[in-house]
């Protein structure tokens, strides 16, 4: 090698060290510091920005829906997200490391749970702008957040309990409607249960008790899977759970009360951007301390050695029922969020590609561990929207990336690993 291509091999060795260090030394409240700017940036100027670069409009979601229809739109596509997301996040980040770490430490020194409500504040701040550009954006949003919700919940079974359950969707078309006969019973002048009950005024402040009984509802579902759950494992269990997700569904088309075949529509907008927000946090939050509790240790237990489990006092049977209406408890509410966000249900919204969709996001973010279910959920959920202008193409890529994870990374992307809050609140000085 000459001095020549020594200089060359040295100078890209520095560039991308110094690439590399641009990140150090910025805690997660100055990403967040950035991540807010980049929104109120777009916010303000997206659409002077996207007219000067010769975007038709502003992304609506970052931009690869514009490139599939349009690829000669890329090179500006490209300089958007870089003008409007990559350099305010980077820079302001950057330059406010300092006064970001000396916020971080104080809030270090605090309760945690001060510190978690100002960085959620930030990043709710954040998402707000973001969404209030587009409906589209916020129909994504909302509905990846119950993703994120649909796939912890599933975690708790198939992961921590190391089961093979396919009635997650089951689960969610009980809470779906039973949350949604609730509010229209009460709340909605409806073709099928006529004037409402109570005043419509009252209805977002039941909303979440009607959440509650759809919850409820499906964990009593649950028992159906979870008594069975003690004499068989593995294939078997997958089976029943299986026969449990078409008997719910064939349920709820023969009940001609509750919409039949033709579903429930009409549900009130009770399901507005603060209100899945919320839940989906006290979701990620409560489910969080549960697998970590004694009942999550004694879930990881049963899942290594049911046998030995059972020798170290553990009671199995008690774990799993608790499990199984832990994880159909969630997989209600998450139901009861679709419901109203779309504010229209039917039998064939919970079948197989709903299952299908949740698994890939389980198995690709990783087992037994939040930050995998997180991960998995986001990921999928805006790959399959982003891949929509590919039409029957999508449907081909999204399963070659799934093979490929599980080639390279059997357990997924991000497993068995704990999700920590406050060490993620921590500075990084």
């Amino acid at each position: 090698m000459d001095t020549g291509e020594k200089i060359t091999a040295q100078s890209k060795k520095g560039f991308w060290a110094w690439l590399k260090s641009l990140p150090e030394g910025i805690p997660l409240i100055g990403w967040l510091l950035g991540l807010f700017a980049a929104a109120l940036i777009e916010y303000f100027l997206g659409d002077l920005i996207s007219y000067y670069l010769g975007l038709p409009k502003v992304p609506a979601l970052f931009g690869f829906l514009t490139v599939l229809k349009k690829p000669l739109l890329i090179p500006g596509t490209i300089a958007y997200l870089a003008l409007i997301y990559g350099l305010p996040i980077l820079v302001i980040g950057k330059s406010l490391r300092k006064p970001a770490n000396r916020l971080a430490s104080l809030l270090d020194r605090g309760p945690v749970t001060i510190a978690a409500l100002v960085h959620l504040g930030l990043f709710y701040g954040a998402i707000h702008l973001w969404t209030d550009i587009s409906d589209y954006r916020l129909l994504v949003l909302k509905l990846t957040m119950i993703a994120i919700m649909l796939t912890l919940s599933l975690n708790v079974i198939n992961g921590y309990m190391g089961e093979f359950s396919c009635s997650h969707p089951g689960f969610m078309a009980l809470g779906a409607y039973g949350a949604s006969t609730i509010t229209l019973l009460l709340f909605a002048n409806d073709k099928l249960f006529g004037e409402p009950l109570l005043p419509a005024a009252l209805g977002p402040f039941f909303f979440p008790l009607a959440l509650i009984v759809g919850g409820i509802i499906a964990a009593l579902g649950a028992l159906v899977i979870a008594i069975p759950s003690f004499r068989t494992r593995g294939d078997y269990l997958a089976i029943i759970s299986l026969a449990f997700l078409f008997i719910v569904k064939s349920l709820i088309e023969n009940l001609e009360f509750i919409g039949g075949p033709r579903g429930m529509s009409s549900q009130p907008d009770y399901s507005s951007l603060p209100m899945v927000f919320i839940v989906m946090v006290l979701c990620i939050w409560i489910i969080n301390n549960f697998v970590r509790s004694t009942m999550g240790k004694a879930l990881c237990a049963v899942r290594d050695n049911e046998l030995a489990a059972e020798s170290m006092t553990v009671n199995t049977r008690k774990t799993k029922i608790i499990a199984f209406m832990f994880g159909a408890f969630w997989a209600g509410v998450a139901g009861g969020l679709f419901a109203h966000v779309l504010r229209y249900v039917n039998p064939g919204s919970f079948g197989i590609q709903k299952l299908a969709e949740v698994l890939a996001m389980l198995y690709f973010g990783g087992l037994n561990s939040v930050t995998g279910s997180i991960v998995g959920a986001v990921s999928i959920s805006m790959l399959s929207e982003a891949l929509r202008p590919l039409e029957i193409y999508k449907w081909i890529i999204i399963p070659l990336l799934l093979i490929l994870v599980m080639l390279y990374r059997p357990t997924g992307l991000i497993a068995f690993t704990e999700f920590n809050p406050k060490e993620l609140m921590k500075p990084k000085q």
